[in-house]
């Protein structure tokens, strides 16, 4: 698939690029071609004005580039004499492109089977034809066509090399994305695998004959429990789905940020309480910010549950929140385990969990993952930092006006 788009990719753009370079050849051959109409057509008054001018030392030509040749006509229309770079002792010739330029009915044109252009003139001789040969605007036109060509042909192997290294550069969020979405599924696969595995062997346990009524209760609840297991997380990828599919709606809602973490420790305290946590609080008041408070307020429990799960007791959890210039900074400290760098970075991604052995009712591995998504859709930071016993979850908010 990826393949695909990428060719997808590359032919649209060479299509386009091919498309602009056909339209600009056109363009730039048409303006050539007024561009010699021009300048022939000024040379011819310039010769049919001054037919001798060419000819005197030290002048400059009319045009040395499309030999003319001026030829005076009487009122019958009938050469007289001639003067230019050609033998004009041919007075049959003459006579017949002078017909034939009269013929025409006009002042100037063109004489194609004779490869000349004629302009009708007048100058202290009287009536005047002044023609001008056509061969050299032939050469001009090709060598124009010749250098286009090349010109074109170079750019589009250039725009072509170009074209594929972005179809990689372009194609690459869709690829990352496309194996995120493949792991996902594998892990959420996998995460589902263990208690569906439970709850089947206790479906089969419970409909088997010989099954006394003390293990059918026992299956029972096993079953339940693994059932209310899967609902949680089932429960927390809808919560990582919301997230991400809300992260194009910029957050509008003004949030008290102080509050709300206050709230939340508040709702903490017996919980950690419990597990021979104390909590210390140092939140500066009246810390404002834009956003959604229902999800700042799962980011606050996110941070506040992991603290709860994976603190050693007894011990300290340390929330902080400071104002630092328009922004605002709240830490979660917690004491533990120190984590390696690589942990430090796999945390936030979708069901890691640095304890392999820990149990499944205590972590699906989302609950990080769903915090940086709701960070990151409120143009934050969010990071974690460990040393000396302790670890240490920031997360970095830009201040309301």
């Amino acid at each position: 698939m990826l393949r695909r788009l990428r060719f997808k990719f590359v032919a649209i753009i060479m299509a386009v690029v091919l498309t602009v370079l056909f339209v600009m050849f056109f363009i730039a051959l048409f303006i050539t071609f007024q561009d010699i109409e021009r300048e022939s057509a000024r040379a011819m008054r310039a010769a049919a004005a001054e037919p001798f001018r060419f000819l005197r030392p030290g002048e400059e030509r009319v045009s040395a580039s499309s030999p003319y040749f001026v030829v005076q006509i009487n009122e019958e229309g009938e050469p007289v004499s001639a003067v230019g770079y050609y033998d004009l002792t041919d007075k049959e010739y003459l006579n017949e492109i002078v017909s034939a330029a009269m013929e025409s009915g006009k002042e100037k044109g063109k004489l194609k089977e004779y490869r000349l252009r004629f302009y009708f003139g007048e100058n202290e001789s009287g009536k005047c034809v002044a023609f001008m040969d056509m061969s050299s605007e032939g050469a001009v036109v090709w060598y124009f066509v010749r250098t286009w060509f090349i010109i074109g042909g170079a750019s589009t192997v250039a725009f072509f090399a170009i074209s594929v290294f972005l179809s990689r550069w372009a194609v690459a969020p869709v690829e990352r994305a496309w194996e995120q979405q493949r792991q996902f599924v594998a892990d959420a696969s996998h995460e589902l695998k263990t208690p569906l595995t439970v709850i089947t062997t206790n479906a089969e346990l419970l409909r088997s004959a010989g099954a006394q009524e003390g293990d059918r209760e026992q299956c029972a609840g096993n079953i339940l429990t693994m059932a209310q297991q899967m609902r949680g997380l089932v429960g927390s990828l809808l919560d990582l789905a919301s997230v991400e599919n809300d992260e194009d709606r910029k957050p509008t809602q003004r949030v008290d940020i102080s509050e709300l973490l206050e709230d939340a420790m508040l709702s903490f305290e017996p919980l950690f309480f419990e597990r021979e946590l104390t909590a210390a609080t140092d939140l500066e008041r009246g810390i404002n910010v834009m956003g959604d408070k229902r999800e700042l307020m799962h980011l606050a429990d996110v941070l506040l549950d992991n603290a709860l799960k994976y603190s050693a007791a007894p011990g300290t959890v340390t929330v902080e929140l400071r104002r630092q210039g328009r922004r605002c900074l709240f830490s979660v400290a917690t004491p533990g385990e120190e984590m390696t760098k690589q942990e430090l970075q796999d945390i936030f991604k979708r069901f890691y969990r640095a304890d392999k052995a820990r149990r499944m009712n205590e972590s699906y591995g989302l609950g990080l993952a769903i915090a940086y998504e709701i960070v990151s859709r409120h143009r934050g930071k969010i990071w974690a930092e460990s040393g000396e016993g302790v670890n240490t979850f920031f997360v970095e908010l830009p201040t309301a006006a």
